[in-house]
């Protein structure tokens, strides 16, 4: 069985270790962080454009964020995000921005979760134990 690769991008996450409110989760391939029930940011470590980090937030906010980190732009799949890509000359400027602004638990970052739908039992399963 291969070793599962560590996502590069998790000492962006490494501030919130100490807050007792903090979550991360397996988001599409990457990792998420949660404060306090909210979905903060999600740290991609893949392809284009999930290589960077996501901030999670409404449309509202991003003219605001996107004021104070000019590195930010809209999510070229997820669009309602936020995003700055790796390769970004201001990326561990504005990771390090981000995870500040998560701390402060400004209010223009974090999303409540979508509650998931149970799975239903798919084909090739069967529905009756065995007895």
């Amino acid at each position: 069985m291969p070793s599962k690769i560590r996502n590069s991008l998790l000492w962006i996450f490494d501030a919130f270790e100490r807050e007792p409110g903090y979550l991360r989760k397996p988001m599409f391939g990457c990792d998420a962080a949660y404060l306090d029930g909210l979905l903060c940011l999600v740290a991609a470590d893949r392809d284009p454009p999930f290589n960077g980090v996501l901030v999670c937030t409404s449309r509202e906010r991003h003219a605001s964020l996107i004021e104070a980190m000019p590195a930010l732009r809209a999510h070229p799949v997820l669009g309602k995000w936020l995003y700055v890509p790796q390769a970004d000359a201001a990326f561990e400027d504005t990771a390090a921005q981000l995870r500040a602004l998560v701390l402060a638990r400004d209010p223009r970052i974090g999303v409540e979760p979508k509650p998931r739908k149970p799975r239903k039992a798919g084909k090739g399963h069967n529905s009756v134990l065995p007895e």
